[in-house]
């Protein structure tokens, strides 16, 4: 799954404007982020054990180097804690969120106030690109925005 949705979260990275020294909230594409926060922290979240037993085999090193965190975890209860990351994102996941307004609310919890969320999807995903700005003024974020490229599309988000 993480190599299909590479080039999905290379574009999605790019637009959360991914800084050397930020704090990053992600579920997949850990490996790009490394590069992108280049001095800073990436943390992963994921359901599955297995997804989490892979994303740390590919992101040993810089496990052990204390750059990149993995957790097996929920979006329904983050294991963090209030106001920790710069920006969150995600790629093609909030189609299984059991309740997506509580996750997006969860989401907001743990990024900071300015704090910006991306939320990318391939047409594989069976997310419609409809109501997501509603979803996350729903949550309480700011500035929600859909963008498009190709087949994929992007949530934008901050918190004010």
């Amino acid at each position: 799954m993480a190599r299909m949705n590479r080039t999905c979260a290379a574009w999605v990275i790019d637009l959360l404007q991914v800084r050397p020294g930020d704090k990053v909230l992600e579920a997949l594409g850990i490996q790009l982020l490394t590069s992108s926060a280049s001095a800073g922290y990436v943390a992963g979240v994921d359901p599955s054990k297995e997804m989490v037993a892979q994303a740390t085999t590919r992101n040993k090193k810089a496990i052990e180097n204390g750059r990149v965190g993995l957790r097996h975890g929920s979006v329904a209860s983050l294991p963090f804690t209030d106001n920790t990351f710069d920006k969150a994102l995600a790629i093609n996941s909030m189609q299984v969120w059991p309740d997506a307004v509580a996750g997006l609310r969860e989401v907001r919890r743990v990024i900071k106030l300015g704090g910006k969320v991306a939320l990318g999807f391939t047409p594989n995903s069976g997310q419609p690109n409809t109501g997501l700005a509603e979803m996350f003024t729903a949550a309480g974020f700011a500035k929600a925005d859909v963008v498009e490229r190709d087949k994929n599309f992007c949530a934008l988000a901050i918190k004010p």
